[in-house]
C-alpha cells in the first residue's frame, strides 16, 4: 500500500487539561473565597486532583455514560469535577442554583443523576433536590467542610483513572434551556462539539484567548458551560479567574485589580454593576482590555458608558444552549463594532434567514427573517426526546428574528415569540426597547403585550431608571419618528428593579405574568 494515514487521536475533553498540566503546569485557576481571599491551584495539580474525582466517583459506582450532577459556583473545585467526571466517560450535569428544588428535581429525575456535586452553602438546597430525586444515591460537597465533603475523598484517592476511554462522539455534558420563553429542555453536549467549539472560541476573530490573558469566567458554569471557558483557558494555557457566588460590582473590581485581570466574560447586567461602583467609589483597573458579553442584548448606551468608564472595548456575542453556546463574536478591534449586531460567525457555523413559513429568503443580507443555524456543535435532538430538533434538511430553528448586514454581522432583532399582534399587524419589542434602552437615564428596558378588547394586543413599556426626572412622556417620545405612531406603548411601568432570570436575562415569562394582563 502506497497510501498513508494519520493518527486516530479522538478530540475527548480530558486533552484539554493534559496539555495545561504538561506545557503549563504553573499557570493558576484563581477561586474567590467568601472572605474575599483567594485561593490558587496550578493546572498540573488541578488535573492530578480530577483525577482523584474520577477514582471517587468510580468506587461509588458511576460508570461510562452515567450523569453525575453539579449544583455549584465557579470555583476551581468545580472545574477539577468537570475534568473528573467527563474525563472518565461521564456525563457532567450541570444544574443552576438560582432555581428552586422542584425544578431541579425535575431535570434530575430526567438526567437520572446519580451523584451530586455540590457548594457546601447549597447544602439544604441539594438535599431538597436528592430527596425529590430518587436516583441520587450520593450528595458531595465542596468549597466547604458540610455534608459529606469531596476535598479528604480526593486526597484519599488513587490516581490510576483512565481518561479518555470513549468515543469522541459519546456525551459529556447536560445543561436544560433557561426557560425564559418556555419549558427547559436538555441539550446533550459531546466530547467532540464541545472539543471543536473550544477551537472556534480560540480564534483570532472570535474570544481570541491566549497564553498571555488571565480570563475572569463570570458567566456561570451552569450556564451553557460558562460559554466553554473552562475548557478554553487550559487549553490556551491562560489563567482562569472564578469569583465564586460572589459577582457584585465591589467584589469583581477587587478581584480584576488584584490578578490583573486581561478579558472579563459575562451578561450586560454584570458589568453595569461593576461602572456604577467605580462610579461611586473610583478607581481604575487598568490590567483589563476586553469584556465579552453576551446572553441577552446590550443597549447602546450601556456598551458606550462601560468603554468610556473602563478603558476597554467590548466584543458582543450572540448563542444559545443549543449551540454549546457560542454562534457569533464581534471581531476584537472591529472600527464597526456596535452594541446592536453580534459579530460574525466562526468556521463551523453556519447561518440562514428564512420567511415565516421556512423558505429562505433570497437575499440574505438586510433582510428580517427567521434565524436557522447549523454547525458541529449545534443540537441535533433535545436530551429524552426521540425526533430532531432539525428541520428535514437539517437546520436548527432559534426562534430569533434576525439581519445579516452586507458585512455578514448578524443583529438579533427579536424573539419571534416575543412579537405583539395589534390590530392583525405585528410590533417587535426589540425595537422599541433597543430605542428606549439606549437613553442614558435608562438602566433596562422591556416591552410586553397586554390584551386589548379592540386591538387584540397593546405594547406596555416597562423600564427600570439609572435617573429619575424624565417623564413617561419624555420616554414614549424618544420613539416618535424612529418606530411606527402605533408601535409606541400605550404603557409605562417603572420598576425598582428588573426581574432577570437566572442566566441574567430580562424574565418576560415573570414580567408577562405580574403585568400581561387585564
Amino acid at each position: 500500500m502506497i497510501d498513508g494515514s494519520m493518527q486516530d487521536f479522538p478530540l475527548t475533553l480530558d486533552r484539554f487539561l493534559d496539555h495545561a498540566a504538561k506545557w503549563h503546569p504553573d499557570v493558576a485557576v484563581v477561586t474567590a473565597g467568601e472572605g474575599g481571599e483567594v485561593a490558587r491551584v496550578g493546572y498540573a495539580a488541578l488535573r492530578d486532583r480530577a483525577l482523584g474525582v474520577s477514582s471517587v466517583l468510580a468506587r461509588l459506582g458511576v460508570r461510562t455514560g452515567d450523569r453525575v450532577a453539579t449544583l455549584a459556583w465557579n470555583s476551581a473545585a468545580h472545574v477539577e469535577a468537570w475534568y473528573g467526571v467527563m474525563g472518565m466517560g461521564a456525563v457532567c450535569h450541570t444544574l443552576n442554583p438560582r432555581l428552586t428544588a422542584d425544578q431541579l428535581a425535575a431535570m434530575v429525575r430526567q438526567s437520572e443523576a446519580r451523584v451530586l456535586i455540590v457548594s457546601a452553602d447549597l447544602l439544604p438546597l441539594a438535599r431538597a433536590v436528592a430527596e425529590a430525586a430518587p436516583t441520587n444515591a450520593h450528595v458531595l460537597t465542596i468549597d466547604g467542610d458540610e455534608g459529606t465533603p469531596l476535598e479528604p475523598l480526593i486526597a484519599a484517592a488513587s490516581r490510576d483513572a483512565v481518561w479518555g476511554d470513549v468515543p469522541e462522539t459519546a456525551p459529556c455534558g447536560l445543561c436544560f434551556t433557561s426557560g425564559t420563553t418556555g419549558a427547559p429542555k436538555g441539550v446533550t453536549y459531546t466530547h467532540r462539539s464541545s472539543f471543536l467549539h473550544t477551537l472556534r472560541l480560540l480564534q483570532v476573530d472570535t474570544m481570541a484567548i491566549s497564553a498571555a490573558d488571565t480570563v475572569l469566567a463570570v458567566v456561570p458554569m451552569f450556564h451553557a458551560n460558562a460559554w466553554g471557558l473552562p475548557f478554553a483557558a487550559p487549553a490556551a494555557g491562560a489563567t482562569l479567574v472564578l469569583p465564586g457566588r460572589k459577582t457584585d460590582g465591589a467584589s469583581l473590581a477587587k478581584l480584576i485589580a488584584s490578578e490583573s485581570v486581561t478579558v472579563a466574560v459575562g451578561v450586560p447586567t454584570v458589568w453595569l454593576g461593576l461602572v456604577e461602583h467605580l462610579d461611586a467609589t473610583g478607581g481604575e483597573l487598568p490590567s483589563l482590555k476586553r469584556i465579552i458579553v453576551g446572553g441577552a442584548p446590550l443597549p447602546p448606551a450601556l456598551m458606550e458608558r462601560i468603554e468610556a468608564r473602563l478603558g476597554v472595548e467590548v466584543q458582543t456575542s450572540w448563542g444559545m444552549t443549543e449551540l454549546s453556546p457560542s454562534g457569533t463574536v464581534a471581531r476584537f478591534g472591529d472600527p464597526d463594532r456596535s452594541a446592536a449586531h453580534s459579530g460574525k460567525p466562526a468556521i463551523g457555523v453556519d447561518l440562514l434567514l428564512t420567511d415565516a413559513n421556512g423558505t429562505p429568503l433570497p437575499d440574505q443580507r438586510d433582510g428580517e427573517g427567521h434565524l436557522h443555524v447549523r454547525g458541529a456543535a449545534v443540537v441535533d435532538r433535545y436530551f429524552g426526546q426521540a425526533d430532531s430538533a432539525c428541520t428535514a434538511d437539517g437546520w436548527f430553528t432559534t426562534g430569533d428574528l434576525a439581519r445579516i448586514d452586507r458585512a455578514g454581522n448578524l443583529t438579533i432583532t427579536g424573539r419571534a415569540k416575543d412579537l405583539i399582534k395589534s390590530g392583525g399587524e405585528w410590533i417587535n419589542p426589540a425595537e422599541i426597547e433597543a430605542v428606549v434602552g439606549a437613553l442614558p437615564q435608562v438602566s433596562l428596558a422591556a416591552v410586553i403585550g397586554r390584551p386589548d378588547m379592540k386591538w387584540g394586543e397593546r405594547p406596555i413599556l416597562l423600564v427600570e431608571m439609572r435617573e429619575d426626572g424624565v417623564s413617561d412622556t419624555d420616554l414614549l417620545g424618544a420613539l416618535k419618528g424612529r418606530v411606527a405612531s402605533w408601535w409606541i406603548p400605550d404603557t409605562v411601568v417603572r420598576l425598582d428593579a428588573m426581574p432577570l432570570a437566572p442566566t441574567g436575562k430580562i424574565d418576560k415569562l415573570r414580567l408577562r405574568s405580574e403585568f400581561g394582563t387585564t
